[in-house]
């Protein structure tokens, strides 16, 4: 928690303004109580009614300066609480989008979500009462304590036992339920993600009728949840009893102890009206200091889960080279490039060794799993190799600013994403100045006008989130034409047209191929047909490079270009493109 109390800096007027007017108010409940014992021994006593108005009056003056400064705090209190947990939300966010591909893979989308959101409200919440209490309730029970030794010394001693045990009570309590929030915590983000899985993988789901597996996982997962939940309540539920019964103890010993007193003259009856009162304050006190403890040790628990995510460093960072260059495409270099997927020990890519000319569209192809979607994510530092070099105009991508290298860059990845908002927002996403004319041109490559022009408000038709009113084919073509509308010297097409039919895939390769000339492309496909055109096609088998060169010299020496063309194709298209 001391590590996030620096989002605090901007309301350090607040954060003392807050407890100060708590404070204040605690000063008027504290006097509350010596007015009541006047009130019983000289008013009601001497049955003197102007008196008794007067000190009654007195109380109401109290009452509503304690309202005036208990709002005055709860006030400042919010403002700090609330700016806290806005800043805290966007630094959170910032960090998560500086994360490289590998910490996010390690921390899970799931895990970050509930890091943004429940626990960053479980802290704003902590913030505010520890603002508010953690000032007035101790120094109820502290001031109540000095008062009635003001009172009685020998009945302050029932005061002295007894706030000990309520402190030994909410402590032990405290020191138990601690780690369990954590449990719960964790719990809940595998409840999380079973559901966010199951959402997203709903068709899968009923496509292979496997609904009662999925909810009978689900159900063991929130079940495990509902019993840390209640274990953490029952053991939380004890705190009021206990402090209750002490209390109460307490109370009641006062009453006959002081009873005695009176009997004896020692006490007034409105003294001991005025320690029961004390003792029942800081009854009130220590409830409202449980109640914060128990806020806070979830606010705690919840600091630790966001501190777990800022502890998580970016492996790229930014180079400090990479001067600005006018060029017309780039050359690409990868020199004995090797990588590994965190945990993994068997390489991903190994031994890869390419040299890709500016302007040339190369083809990239393999079997599933052969490392093509992983060879292209290198090039913009998605990840960073785990040996060798990349090189863009000679210069290694470690050294590039991450926005001078990616700007290089138009990609379309093989999950088609689209935002909510209109067809011309997404298309500026990469570019914000772009013009009508750049955004239709790119439309017309992209083989999506026609899609624009069915739609009744043209550009500034509304995409849904996910762009799930488009079809997949659809939104495949608007990713690729918000690639283009950047116009970038090095466009990757991570599998783009697999959502495509054959006829529009052809169109689409065919304008992509008479309109990019300046660009240096690279296609990465399962479809033989998609790359034969390629100025060089890359074949990559279990992460290592298996065949480099033209369709023609290919189909002659390499023999999984072999094997893949001809379970594709027939041997008459085969022979027609070579």
């Amino acid at each position: 928690m001391r590590k996030l109390v620096k989002y605090l800096k901007n309301y350090k007027k607040e954060s003392v303004i807050g407890p100060l007017f708590k404070l204040l108010e605690a000063c008027f409940e504290l006097l509350v109580p010596l007015i009541m014992a006047r009130i019983i021994d000289v008013g009601i006593k001497n049955r003197d009614l102007p008196y008794i108005l007067q000190m009654g009056s007195i109380l109401v003056a109290f009452g509503v300066l304690g309202l005036i400064c208990s709002l005055t705090a709860q006030y400042f209190a919010a403002k700090a609480a609330v700016g806290f947990g806005t800043e805290l939300r966007h630094d959170l966010f910032k960090h998560i989008g500086e994360l490289s591909y590998a910490e996010v893979d390690k921390a899970g989308n799931s895990t970050l979500i509930t890091r943004m959101t429940s626990d960053i409200n479980q802290v704003q919440s902590g913030v505010n009462l520890v603002l508010r209490l953690f000032l007035r309730s101790p120094f109820i029970v502290v001031g109540a304590l000095v008062m009635a030794f003001t009172i009685s010394v020998k009945l302050s001693i029932i005061f002295v036992i007894a706030v000990p045990l309520l402190s030994l009570v909410i402590y032990g309590i405290m020191f138990v339920t601690i780690p369990l929030y954590k449990r719960v915590q964790k719990s809940l983000d595998r409840v999380l993600l079973t559901t966010r899985e199951n959402l997203t993988g709903v068709r899968v789901v009923r496509a292979f009728r496997t609904q009662e597996r999925e909810k009978k996982e689900f159900a063991e997962q929130s079940d495990g949840l509902m019993k840390l939940q209640v274990l953490v309540g029952r053991i939380s539920a004890l705190l009021n009893p206990v402090t209750y019964i002490i209390v109460n103890g307490a109370i009641i010993a006062i009453v006959w102890f002081g009873g005695i007193e009176v009997n004896t003259g020692v006490l007034t009856q409105g003294e001991v009206i005025a320690l029961v009162n004390y003792m029942s304050q800081i009854l009130l006190a220590l409830v409202a200091l449980s109640n914060l403890i128990i806020t806070f040790t979830k606010a705690l628990a919840s600091a630790g889960r966001i501190n777990e995510i800022f502890a998580l460093e970016p492996s790229i960072r930014d180079g400090h080279g990479g001067k600005e260059q006018n060029t017309a495409g780039s050359k690409i270099e990868l020199k004995q490039v090797e990588f590994c997927y965190e945990g993994d020990k068997s390489p991903v890519l190994s031994h890869i060794d390419v040299a890709i000319r500016k302007g040339e569209t190369i083809g990239i192809i393999g079997g599933t799993g052969s490392g093509k979607t992983t060879f292209v994510n290198l090039l913009p530092r998605f990840y960073d190799v785990t040996s060798g070099e990349v090189l863009i105009d000679g210069v290694n991508v470690k050294e590039y600013s991450l926005d001078h290298l990616r700007k290089k860059f138009g990609i379309v990845p093989q999950k088609a994403v689209l935002f909510h908002g209109t067809i011309r927002d997404n298309m500026r996403y990469g570019k914000e100045d772009a013009t009508e004319e750049e955004i239709w041109e790119a439309l017309r490559i992209a083989q999506a006008e026609e899609i624009v022009e069915k739609k009744s408000n043209k550009l500034d038709a509304i995409i849904s989130e996910g762009g799930k009113n488009l079809s997949g084919g659809q939104r495949q073509r608007l990713t690729i034409a918000r690639a283009l509308v950047r116009k970038p010297e090095i466009l990757i097409l991570d599998d783009s047209g697999s959502a495509l039919d054959f006829a529009t895939d052809a169109k689409l390769r065919k304008a992509i191929r008479e309109h990019t000339e300046e660009m240096t492309v690279l296609i990465v496909s399962q479809r033989a047909a998609s790359i034969m055109q390629a100025d060089c096609i890359l074949v990559l088998d279990q992460g290592e490079i298996a065949g480099m060169g033209t369709h023609e010299s290919l189909l002659k020496e390499c023999s999984i270009y072999q094997e893949i063309c001809y379970s594709q194709l027939s041997e008459e298209e085969v022979a027609r493109h070579a």
